[in-house]
């Protein structure tokens, strides 16, 4: 039953034994990652969108996200969690009848932006909340994704940072989430206090230069998501491998 495949799900979401997710776009890559050993299937949006030359920010549309996780899960028996933006939706309602497609179509979880596309500041906190809150309504697993420290400089302000992502904590778990996410926030000071009071297990984008995944789960982290840095990595090495042959010589493969 899908409420099962659910609860298996959240019960990845541990405290410093984080759940690792190397993003993927498609059926192939998907293909590839769960041959690696992977718990579960993650999507990140921007990859997804980059792969059919698509921008992201919901450029890609729903129809398509949902064409692309039905393909995703008839390759895998893994959990599959995919990345809705901002829910698809202008309000409340509208991003639950988007996010119940989800749910139908077989996904066990999805990310959710507390921001709108193309919008630097974040949703006031009471309608942040009521989409979130919607969202849960569908029975999937929700990770809340705050952008707290999007832009901001966690050296400076990470006090004041923690507290207002603490504050949105309380209002996501609240409305039914199941995990927090806060990107853009490699700080490990930061991290390990957000980790300590949060009521939600956290998630934390995995950067270069940043804690690596022990130190990450040392701090407490219970999920960790590598984004679009995989499909990026992917489209970096073929360009380079295409200039390489482009350029007279033999490729590396």
């Amino acid at each position: 039953m899908m409420t099962d495949k659910v609860a298996e799900f959240r019960a990845l979401h541990v405290p410093g034994d984080p759940l690792i997710l190397v993003n993927i776009w498609d059926a192939g890559s998907a293909k590839a990652v769960a041959a690696a050993g992977a718990k579960a299937i993650a999507t990140g949006s921007y990859g997804v969108a980059g792969a059919q030359g698509r921008s992201d920010g919901e450029d890609f549309p729903l129809e398509d996200a949902l064409e692309n996780l039905r393909r995703i899960l008839s390759v895998t028996d893994l959990p599959v969690t995919i990345d809705m933006e901002s829910g698809y939706g202008a309000d409340a309602a509208a991003v639950g009848v988007s996010v119940g497609c989800a749910r139908e179509a077989g996904a066990v979880g999805i990310n959710m932006e507390d921001r709108l596309p193309g919008v630097t500041e974040l949703l006031a906190l009471a309608e942040a909340q009521a989409r979130y809150r919607a969202a849960a309504d569908s029975g999937i697993f929700i990770n809340a994704r705050c952008d707290m420290f999007r832009g901001r400089d966690a050296a400076k302000d990470g006090e004041a940072l923690v507290a207002a992502t603490l504050e949105r904590a309380r209002a996501y778990a609240d409305a039914g989430a199941g995990s927090l996410f806060v990107p853009f926030l490699l700080d490990p000071k930061c991290i390990g206090a957000i980790c300590d009071a949060s009521p939600l297990p956290v998630n934390i984008l995995r950067g270069k230069g940043g804690p690596t995944h022990r130190e990450l789960a040392a701090l407490g982290v219970a999920r960790i998501s590598h984004g679009h840095q995989p499909w990026a990595a992917a489209m970096a090495w073929l360009t380079g491998q295409a200039e390489q042959v482009l350029g007279g010589d033999e490729p590396d493969y």
